[in-house]
Formats: C-alpha cells, sequence, structure tokens
C-alpha cells in the first residue's frame, strides 16, 4: 500500500504517522512547515501572544489580591523569539516524529499528475511517487479582500502581527468573528488603543447573544471602541497610519489596522481539475463522511475539506483516513461527528461551547432544559480575583442527556472537555453531578449548573 500524503498540516501529519504505525508506506509532501502554517504561523503564534497579553492583564489585576507592583513593558523582540522557539520545537518534533515511524519526507510543492500520480517539485527538481490512495490536505490562508493591499507595516493580515514590527498605537481590527476578537483581547491588553468594526449588531454573530454580551461588556471596560452595523470597504495607508472607510460612509483612522476576515483553501495549483475532483464555490473540496472525494481512492482533510476548521476535527479527519486507507469499509462506522466538535475562543474572559446552541435549539422548535451558573458563585474564581462569566449546560428534559453547553470565563477552553466528553459519550447531567471533582475549583460550576 502506497499512501501519498500533500500537506503536513494537522491533518496530513496524523494521517501519516497513524498509517505508517499500521504498515502502510507513507510519503509526505509538504512546502512549508510540518505541522501546518495556519497552526504554527497562525493559531499558535496568536495564542502566544495573547499568553503574554494575559500576563500583563494578570499584573493589573492583583492589586485587587494584597499584591503591589509595576506592571512589566513589552520587549516585541523577546517576544519575536519566543514565538519562534515554540514554532521551532513543535515542527521539529512533528519531523523526528516521523522519522522515527519511518515516513519519507519530501519537502516541495506537488500537484497531481493524474488519479494515481503525484509530482512534487523540490530544489533538486521534480520527483514522481505512484500511489493506491492520496490524502490532500494543504490547509487555508487568511483571506485578503480585493480593497485592501497589505504592506506587512500599516496594512496587516493576521500572520504580519506575531508581534508587528512596532506595538500599534490605535490598532483598527476589521472582522468580529474569532480571530478578530482574539486579536482585539490581544492588543488591548498589551495597552494598545483598539477600534473592532463589526458588521453586524454584536461581535461573534455565530455565538450565543449571551456570551457575545459577556465578551462586548469587556471590551467596554478595556475601552475598545465598538463600531457596530458597519462593513469596511476600504483600508488604505495614509502620511501617519491608516484610515478605514466603511459601507455607511464612517471613517475610522488608526496607526494600523489588521484583517481578520477569515481564509481560503489553499487549493489551486493541485492538478484538480485533470483528476476531475469537485470543488464547491469556495475552493474547498466535495469530502463525504469518510473525506473521500468523488474520486474514491483520493481523500481529502482539515481545512481544505470545508468541514470546521479546527485543528483538532483535522487530527480526527487524518486519522479516520489512515484507518479507511487500511481498513477500508471495515471501519467505516468511524467518521467524524462535527456538531459535537469543542471550539474556544482564547479572549479574556475566554469562551468555549461544544454541541447544540441554545438559539439553534430554539429555531428548531426543540425542547430543552438550560441550566446556568455565573462564576460569582464559585470559591475559586472568587480567590482568582476573576469571577466573570458562566457555565450553561443544554440537555433533554425528557432523557437528562448532555445535548451541548457553553462556558464564559477563564480556563474555559480546559473546562469545555469535561461537555465534550459529556455530549460524545450522551451521558446524563446525573453522571457530572455524581463525579467528585476537586474543591475548590472552577468545574465545580460544571456540576452546580448540571445539578
Amino acid at each position: 500500500m502506497r499512501f501519498v500524503i500533500i500537506g503536513g498540516g494537522p491533518a496530513g501529519n496524523q494521517a501519516a504517522t497513524h498509517a505508517a504505525r499500521l504498515g502502510v508506506d507513507v510519503t509526505l509532501i509538504e512546502r512549508d512547515i510540518v505541522g501546518g502554517a495556519a497552526n504554527l504561523w497562525d493559531c499558535l503564534p496568536s495564542k502566544a501572544m495573547i499568553a503574554t497579553g494575559g500576563a500583563m492583564s494578570y499584573q493589573r489585576r492583583i492589586s485587587g489580591m494584597g499584591v503591589v507592583g509595576a506592571e512589566g513593558t513589552i520587549d516585541l523582540e523577546l517576544l519575536r523569539q519566543r514565538i519562534r522557539k515554540i514554532t521551532d520545537h513543535l515542527e521539529h518534533t512533528n519531523v523526528k516524529i516521523l522519522e522515527s515511524q519511518g515516513v519519507e519526507l519530501v519537502w516541495g510543492t506537488a500537484r497531481l499528475a493524474d488519479a494515481t500520480t503525484v509530482i512534487a517539485s523540490t530544489t533538486e527538481g521534480e520527483r514522481r511517487f505512484d500511489a493506491d490512495a492520496i490524502l490532500i490536505s494543504t490547509g487555508s490562508r487568511p483571506r485578503v479582500p480585493d480593497w485592501a493591499t497589505l504592506d506587512g507595516d500599516r496594512i496587516l493580515c493576521t500572520r504580519d502581527a506575531y508581534p508587528p514590527k512596532v506595538l500599534p498605537d490605535h490598532l483598527v481590527v476589521i472582522g468580529s468573528g474569532v480571530t478578530g476578537v482574539e486579536f482585539v483581547h490581544l492588543f488591548s491588553s498589551l495597552g494598545c488603543e483598539v477600534t473592532l468594526i463589526v458588521s453586524r449588531q454584536q461581535v461573534l454573530p455565530q455565538k450565543d447573544p449571551e456570551v457575545a454580551a459577556v465578551l462586548e461588556a469587556d471590551f467596554s471596560r478595556r475601552g475598545v471602541r465598538l463600531l457596530k452595523g458597519a462593513r469596511a470597504v476600504t483600508a488604505e495607508r495614509t502620511d501617519h497610519g491608516v484610515v478605514v472607510r466603511c459601507d455607511d460612509g464612517r471613517l475610522v483612522s488608526g496607526s494600523h489596522a489588521l484583517l481578520a476576515i477569515g481564509s481560503i483553501p489553499n487549493s489551486e495549483g493541485l492538478g484538480l481539475e485533470r483528476v476531475g475532483i469537485e470543488v464547491d464555490g469556495g475552493g474547498y473540496i466535495s469530502v463525504n463522511r469518510h473525506c473521500q472525494t468523488n474520486v474514491p481512492h483520493i481523500f481529502a482533510a482539515g481545512d481544505i475539506s470545508g468541514k470546521l476548521p479546527l485543528s483538532s476535527v483535522a487530527h480526527m479527519q487524518g486519522r479516520q483516513v489512515a484507518d479507511y486507507v487500511v481498513g477500508g469499509h471495515s471501519v467505516s462506522h468511524r467518521h467524524p461527528n462535527y456538531d459535537s466538535a469543542p471550539s474556544a475562543i482564547f479572549t479574556e474572559p475566554e469562551i468555549a461551547d461544544v454541541g447544540l446552541a441554545e438559539a439553534d435549539a430554539f429555531a428548531e422548535g426543540r425542547k430543552i432544559r438550560v441550566t446556568k451558573v455565573p462564576f460569582a458563585a464559585s470559591a475559586r474564581a472568587l480567590i482568582d480575583n476573576d469571577s466573570r462569566g458562566f457555565v450553561k449546560i443544554i440537555t433533554d428534559p425528557a432523557t437528562g442527556i448532555v445535548l451541548g453547553g457553553s462556558i464564559v470565563g477563564q480556563n474555559a477552553s480546559e473546562l469545555i472537555s469535561v461537555l465534550a466528553v459529556a455530549v460524545t459519550g450522551h451521558l446524563r447531567v446525573a453522571d457530572i453531578v455524581e463525579s467528585m471533582l476537586v474543591h475548590p475549583t472552577l468545574s465545580e460550576a460544571l456540576a452546580e449548573a448540571a445539578e
């Protein structure tokens, strides 16, 4: 069995290591970085900077804990070195694991010559690989609209901001989805003035309004300006900074502008049309529940599959593809359940959710039970001097089975794992209530909400 993988992000990397353990002859072709550009050049650097901003926020908060001390200052070069050290370490670890399992790692740009042949353009020339199965996992990149021209100096995409050349005096963030609000939190924590352009009437338009309201209240407390009901249509550099024009005529001036308006798949130049692989209008490869394309032995996973753009989802897809390549229909019962995938937003407070959303249940006319406990009732939250947010659990009133939930507050990204296990395992709220949780911890709020 010859398995060729194009793209070494979370999906490709996981598929390669898992298939190699199962005895498959695996070749992985990667052009940029093993571990994924969206992961190691976007996700993890942003979280590293958020951690730095969080440390500064904590310093400002500890006065209420009986500690008196000077606030820290940011050294951008040290921060840049820290981020580079993290990404280099993780890529090195990924490469060593692949090598230890006998995966052939090829550095180059790949394309399909036909349905069973992959061509890799490397620094040493072209190499040809015959394949019994092929996985395309080339990921995505930040979307840049036609009306903006990036210069890496004043008008930035996300990958220009880890960190930027200088710390902005006034950052205008365009885009109020997950990435946008994380950058608002990040740079406001670092002491920058921030304006967020919100095209709708709330930040995080796809999230629970109650969740969005908590975040908006925190932004207001920080002095963040929210420009609601406005869609950016131009971003131009001036002698002193940038000016962003909105579709309603409003103008926002700042020292820098940051585009955080989604991503697009890396599907061009792969030779998909040559093989007849179907893509949708956005350039994403169409797949079935096994991540198969319309060409059965060719798979697509990760961001390019058009499913949830999460590393956890890509890992799961990659493992599933490897199982299917080895076992075929014998493992057909294993397929990703995207409805039960947890997600998190690393703002302050953090936001995390999983499973059925309250608004979606009401829209469907579905009967649910919603229970909510504020962290203000948590001993640990009071000890940590941060009682913002709440735990909300959604259950089936007839069976008590956990259908979903959301958490707003410190460590929400960690706490949501409990609800994710409950949703995936079809557990009842009684199972959470009857679990003995450590006291005093934030997790006790989960048991209280369940009870």
